[in-house]
């Protein structure tokens, strides 16, 4: 629907747990056999092994995890997994002070997080020049757009990244691979912990969260996680107010089957932060000077993002002879969404449609309205098996996975119904808002997906190791009463990785993609599916006697059918081009010793074009990041110091000089952040803030004429208390 197209910018290009340090480690990612503890799986037959050892899960001190299911889907460790997977676990991001799941990835190689600036509608990044697909325990969770409650990562355990093609595993989902975060779990041991925030912005936050054996037997365990938050933002009139409940079960039924419940209740009441300002204004400022970071173009009282949601999560895992063992995870999930907004758009501008007009300090705005709903049901059933055949082990995978989500969308847009404002002096409430005119369209849609798939993870004479991945998969997207697609996809994944001695564990895989996406195009056809293809070659290298992982990759992407934002007669549309290529190379590196734990990466983009030769926004040719932490043992013990600096290269777009579409970048940037804190009894203490210089910087520049700020300096000062 054209109506709704502009405003879902961020999303149009490309839309469609470990514990802390000392704690039993609450399952893994997407849902296999769940971990007592650090060293023991509750069922023997899924258990990772390295020569017969049982792997360490997460480092000493819990920044540092080096078993992901996402890229497997069951225990392999990551350095035995032919492709690219980084994880962030629960002690990172507390260290790294992220706020939101955006702020999460800045430090993570290949993810360019944050690339539409500060929004506080939703989490967005590009991993290798696409956005990914999010789930929530191994099971998507957002479909469509503009339609869901913000995540929340305090009732995260860890959030793992696993980058490329992966619909062999998860069905539908781009070539930038999937961000899998992992809800909180119960533990055996009593654990409470009370926490206090207090920022900039008017921030205000408090949260809880208690975990123990319900009974003496520690068969029956619960957790119990939420938060409360009074917030304003660095955009003007814009709050960011949440809370959110998660109440969870988990049951040992007997020897051999565990069951654990996962619910969620969440509402979010804000607005819309991103202001999608124009290119002359910002990246090139006018005679005026920059427009300023905190405008807000739309109407106070009138612009909001309300969202409300409530999910249950079902997890069971029983066991059926120590070698083989079934995995059913299934989730029913709604929420609703009251959108709200203003922003700059012209209808049949001679230029960009977010230009100001002549006197370079006016724009005109459009009006948009909506009201959203989402259900969905999701379900991952899986055989997991270990056996043997001769000198080769066989960890094999035999699943079956169904998606189904129904969407509606009442909305309206008014072009030019907003009327003028200056945006350097600006002067609200010069418009009637104060009867809200009746919707003008309303859709209801579909998206249905079944799939069945088997992989297998061959390991011979124990150091070379053969990963085979097959999947075929009926779906089905479109609006109800209207033409729907069918479709029938088959996608392949094989990875090849050798384990030498010297802990250097070299890899090449190839894997595929394909990705549903509802609606037309400019010319009235029905959307094709995304497809894509990923060759890669790396290497992942744990040295002996150290905590450390590091990891190399480069690869070789290529997506077809992918979408484009374009404006045909002064509307917002959608079309496919051909082909779209991006290639490049990451490094990461992570460094933990007794006193100082380390965090870096870089990325190196040499390629990111589609078949016209033009540069894929948002996509900036190098990103490197370094983020450390010091906890002295000895001398200033509980004192713990860090900070961090990342570095943004520029990005592509084309902009419109005297009617003429040319080709320039974005600024390069670099930020800085800082932690600094003091652990003392049951106390922690701490202080964090993110671009210390609090320097203005823009994000992303497209094609289509409006920019995006980056985060301004964030401080918040946090308080601490377990029992």
């Amino acid at each position: 629907m054209a109506s709704a197209s502009l405003i879902s910018a961020p999303l149009m290009a490309e839309q469609a747990s470990q514990g802390k340090a000392g704690q039993s480690v609450s399952g893994e990612s997407s849902g296999t056999s769940s971990v007592r503890s650090s060293s023991e799986s509750a069922f023997p037959g899924n258990n990772a092994e390295a020569n017969d050892n049982k792997i360490t899960v997460v480092s000493k001190r819990g920044t540092i995890a080096y078993v992901s299911a996402s890229g497997t889907k069951d225990d392999t460790p990551i350095v035995e997994t032919p492709i690219s997977v980084s994880v962030l676990t629960e002690q990172r991001i507390q260290d790294l002070g992220a706020e939101t799941i955006q702020d999460a990835l800045g430090y993570v190689a290949g993810v360019y997080n944050g690339p539409f600036g500060v929004d506080t509608r939703g989490d967005w990044s590009m991993i290798r020049g696409a956005s990914p697909v999010q789930y929530l325990d191994g099971m998507k969770v957002l479909y469509g757009y503009y339609n869901n409650v913000r995540p929340n990562p305090y009732s995260l355990g860890q959030i793992e990244v696993l980058k490329g093609p992966a619909s062999v595993l998860y069905g539908q989902g781009t070539i930038g691979g999937i961000v899998n975060l992992v809800s909180k779990r119960p533990q055996a041991q009593s654990e409470a912990e009370v926490w206090g925030q207090l920022g900039n912005y008017n921030r205000r936050q408090l949260a809880f969260d208690v975990t123990d054996a319900a009974n003496g037997d520690a068969s029956v365990l619960y957790r119990l996680s939420g938060m409360f938050r009074d917030s304003e933002t660095q955009t003007d009139f814009v709050n960011d107010d949440s809370y959110f409940l998660a109440p969870a079960l988990t049951f040992y039924l007997g020897e051999s089957t565990e069951w654990t419940l996962l619910a969620n209740a969440q509402k979010n009441e804000s607005g819309s932060s991103t202001q999608f300002l124009p290119h002359v204004g910002t990246i090139f400022p006018t005679e005026f000077g920059q427009i300023p970071s905190n405008r807000f173009v739309s109407e106070p009282g009138f612009d909001r993002y309300d969202t409300e949601q409530t999910a249950i999560t079902s997890i069971v895992d029983h066991d059926l002879n120590g070698d083989w063992s079934v995995h059913w995870s299934a989730r029913y999930m709604d929420s609703q969404a009251e959108y709200r907004t203003m922003y700059p758009y012209r209808f049949n501008a001679t230029g960009s449609p977010f230009d100001l007009l002549d006197d370079n300090r006016t724009i005109v705005r459009s009006i948009y309205m909506a009201d959203k709903e989402a259900e969905s049901l999701t379900s991952d059933l899986r055989l997991h098996g270990h056996f043997e055949t001769g000198s080769v082990t066989h960890n094999f995978v035999l699943g079956f996975d169904y998606q189904q989500a129904d969407l509606s969308d009442a909305t309206l847009f008014g072009y030019e119904a907003g009327g003028p404002l200056d945006v350097y002096a600006p002067v609200y409430g010069s418009i009637d808002l104060s009867t809200e005119p009746d919707f003008t369209s309303a859709s209801a849609a579909t998206q249905q997906q079944s799939g069945i798939y088997l992989q297998n993870q061959m390991r011979f004479n124990d150091d070379l190791i053969v990963s085979l991945g097959l999947r075929s998969d009926k779906a089905k997207t479109g609006e109800y009463q209207n033409p729907q697609n069918d479709y029938s996809e088959t996608t392949k994944r094989l990875g090849v990785l050798y384990r030498f001695d010297n802990g250097m564990h070299p890899y090449i895989s190839y894997s595929e993609s394909f990705d549903l996406i509802a609606g037309i195009d400019a010319s009235g056809n029905l959307l094709k599916p995304k497809m894509g293809e990923q060759k890669e070659i790396g290497l992942k290298y744990q040295p002996q006697g150290t905590a450390h992982l590091i990891t190399f990759s480069a690869f070789d992407t290529v997506e077809k059918n992918r979408t484009v934002n374009v404006i045909v007669n002064g509307q917002p549309s959608i079309a496919q081009i051909g082909e779209a290529t991006v290639k490049g190379t990451e490094l990461e590196a992570q460094l933990e010793w007794d006193t100082v734990d380390v965090y870096a990466s870089f990325t190196n983009i040499s390629e990111a074009k589609d078949e016209t030769n033009t540069n894929i926004n948002s996509v900036p040719e190098n990103m490197l990041s370094v983020w450390g932490t010091y906890r002295p043992n000895t001398f200033w013990q509980g004192f713990k110091i860090g900070g961090g600096v990342r570095y943004v290269g520029e990005s592509h777009f084309t902009t419109l000089q005297n009617g003429v579409a040319t080709p320039v970048t974005t600024d390069t940037y670099t930020l800085f952040d800082l932690l600094l804190g003091y652990e003392l009894g049951n106390f922690d203490v701490s202080l964090n803030v993110d671009n210390v210089t609090d320097k203005t910087v823009i994000t992303t520049c497209l094609d289509r004429g409006d920019c995006f700020y980056g985060q301004r300096r964030t401080i918040t000062a946090n308080v601490r208390y377990s029992f």
